[in-house]
């Protein structure tokens, strides 16, 4: 039987070494890191209960002794939060798990508004549920879900399993840590989803990047960053992105990418912009794109209402 707490706090406690915690290395170590019973002294806790809290025996720990075991592991908000989640599994709300990609309409009026840069809205397991123009324009949502009928596009499963990823990623090892952490995440939130077992199970068979990157436990919540892409058709791309949460709607995040206004890659975003104005405007490929190819006007806005996922349900 998995027991995923216990595999996070030997991950976790693996990667700090007695010295850094003012704890004498005498002789020869075993494990890797802290062991057990000196976790338990610095938590201020009993060496059986924390060997019974790591082997999953330990029940549900309070908010002192999770918060002490956090400040000794040196978990961030994040790993904390995630801590919380694997030792107090949170109830599935009724409906979560097939409601959890639609879209309210407030939101997709707000994709359709946002004409002037690249968005999408990310639900549950890393699904792409929406996106405007421009997000297409950049991340080929559509045809992504063209070749998956029925499904949204995914952000894992593409990124680790599409070898076109390798190319359009920049930092695609960055990408893809962030991408198994994120999902990690999703992991300690939802314990029971067998939707994203699945997508582990299924990117674990398949791509041995993953399997490492899973083993190491790795938790992070999807924030703001940098995003450096490589595009089929106007070259380099340097983004900025930003997460901003969808307030009634807990499993979804509208993801926005930015760039400073007369950039090249504002630049080039601008040559998109026009190109999906217009039909079939599209050329087969633009090389060496850079800001001289950009026309002197641009059309204010992108026509055409913000694509939406289909959802099977």
């Amino acid at each position: 039987m998995e027991n995923t707490l216990g595999d996070f706090l030997r991950s976790r406690r693996a990667r700090i070494q007695p010295e850094e915690v003012g704890l004498p290395a005498h002789g020869r170590r075993r494990v890797q890191g802290l062991r057990r019973e000196e976790v338990a002294q610095l938590a201020g806790v009993s060496v059986d209960y924390y060997v019974r809290l790591e082997q999953g025996r330990g029940g549900s720990a309070s908010d002192a002794v999770l918060d002490s075991v956090a400040r000794v592991l040196r978990l961030d908000e994040a790993e904390a939060a995630h801590l919380r989640s694997l030792n107090r599994p949170p109830r599935a709300a009724a409906g979560r798990a097939r409601g959890d990609r639609r879209l309210r309409p407030g939101t997709r009026l707000l994709l359709d508004l946002m004409t002037g840069v690249p968005a999408f809205v990310l639900g549950r397991r890393m699904d792409v549920l929406a996106w405007n123009a421009l997000g297409d324009a950049v991340n080929g949502f559509s045809e992504r879900a063209g070749a998956r009928p029925g499904t949204p596009p995914n952000q894992a499963r593409d990124g680790f399993l599409d070898p076109a990823a390798r190319t359009f990623y920049r930092q695609w090892g960055a990408v893809a840590a962030e991408t198994v952490a994120y999902l990690r995440r999703d992991a300690g939130l939802h314990p029971d989803d067998p939707a994203l077992a699945a997508l582990v199970g299924e990117l674990s068979l398949r791509s041995e990047e993953f399997r490492r990157l899973w083993a190491d436990h790795l938790v992070r919540e999807k924030t703001g960053g940098v995003k450096l892409l490589h595009h089929p058709l106007v070259g380099e791309l340097d983004f900025g992105y930003e997460t901003l949460t969808i307030n009634g709607s807990p499993d979804q995040v509208l993801v926005v990418y930015t760039a400073p206004p007369g950039s090249p890659t504002a630049q080039k975003l601008a040559l998109l912009a026009s190109w999906t104005a217009v039909p079939d405007a599209v050329p087969d490929a633009v090389p060496d794109a850079v800001p001289d190819a950009v026309p002197e006007t641009v059309p204010d806005a992108v026509p055409g209402p913000a694509a939406e996922a289909s959802d099977p349900s």
